[in-house]
């Protein structure tokens, strides 16, 4: 029989529910995510370092999990990193038999070996209207031995998912692109080597100020921009020249605060795979993935720079832009996995800025 456990929020509502993964009692910021499929891929992504996931679709692990492949430049085919980075996960109902042609093991099974508790069989609704009402909260999922709640934007989430040493791929193309490591996903590595871009993956506090490049790509990651203070540093160094600089989710806001805007936390965040941004001084909307939990202040942005995207159901900034110069970012996820691919193309407008 499934043991019971329950999830405890720093408001003091609790939620009972049976364990299907690691039965260890943990702590972190509960979060909502509303999308219907990629649950490995999710999972794996370093921007929910920290965190306890609850998933809104009402039926988890039907297709189990992927294997460990890995594509020719050594990382995992099916997956964003190299482990489970949720620190916990909520759901409604759990599939114990999954069928799938690529599944390799069970979602509990996988859960079990990256020591991720999990608990099934929550009024995952009431949850997410709480959530979404009141605002992201601390929480805990409790066994038996009580523990205190960790408010882990206070760490420095970061330096926790990011490389330890430079990484090099398709080392034999023409131009190169250092690649900040903020909790990069694999795919963006995938993205930039298939637009035969020499990528160079390095720690977030790397000094690439000495080293000769054609472009600078911030990727997305957990926590807040602003304990990222070396790497904003090192941006604005990096914007005293013409090169290109990208960012993406994390890297958006990173890029903002060297350009000398604010951000701020959101209420909830975006965690979905079905966000419309529109592209600023059109009606053109893209359908994006998303996974963020601060926010560019807009009205913060210095005159040579100007907002790029908005998310069109609450009007936050959604991508910024300099008027003048190749400086550019989004705040929602061009790369996918998972999720749609509409802005997919913003790959290849980088590409061709660095190759011009």
């Amino acid at each position: 029989m499934d043991r019971k456990a329950k999830l405890v929020l720093e408001d003091g509502t609790e939620f009972e529910g049976f364990s299907f993964g690691h039965e260890n009692s943990i702590s972190g910021e509960v979060v909502f995510n509303t999308g219907m499929v990629g649950y490995p891929q999710s999972f794996t992504d370093p921007s929910y370092r920290g965190q306890i996931l609850v998933l809104t679709y009402p039926l988890i692990g039907n297709y189990g999990v992927p294997g460990a492949e890995k594509d020719d430049y050594a990382l995992l085919s099916h997956f964003e990193s190299d482990r489970i980075q949720i620190s916990g996960l909520i759901i409604d109902d759990y599939c114990e038999k999954p069928s799938h042609w690529g599944c390799k093991k069970t979602l509990s099974e996988w859960l079990k070996e990256n020591r991720v508790p999990a608990l099934r069989g929550m009024d995952t609704r009431a949850l997410t209207k709480k959530l979404r009402h009141n605002g992201v909260m601390l929480g805990k999922i409790i066994f038996e031995k009580d523990i205190p709640f960790e408010d882990q934007n206070k760490r420095n989430l970061v330096a926790e998912v990011t490389i330890k040493e430079p990484l090099e791929y398709n080392e034999g193309a023409k131009s190169k692109i250092i690649l900040v490591d903020t909790g990069a996903k694999n795919n963006i590595v995938r993205e930039l080597v298939k637009r035969n871009l020499y990528v160079k993956r390095v720690p977030f506090e790397y000094d690439f100020s000495e080293e000769c490049y054609d472009g600078i790509f911030i990727s997305n990651g957990p926590g807040n921009p602003k304990t990222c203070k070396v790497t904003i540093e090192n941006i604005k160094k990096a914007l005293s020249q013409d090169k290109p600089v990208f960012g993406i989710c994390l890297g958006n806001q990173i890029l903002a605060l060297a350009a000398g805007a604010n951000t701020y936390k959101l209420k909830f965040g975006h965690r979905s795979q079905n966000q419309p941004c529109v592209l600023e001084g059109t009606r053109r909307c893209f359908i994006t993935s998303q996974n963020h939990g601060f926010a560019v202040d807009a009205k913060s942005l210095p005159n040579d720079w100007e907002e790029w995207f908005v998310n069109a159901n609450d009007g936050t900034n959604e991508g910024i832009r300099h008027r003048k110069k190749p400086f550019m970012s989004v705040q929602f996820h061009p790369e996918a996995t998972p999720g749609p691919v509409d802005t997919n193309f913003l790959f290849d407008k980088f590409a061709e800025l660095v190759k011009k």
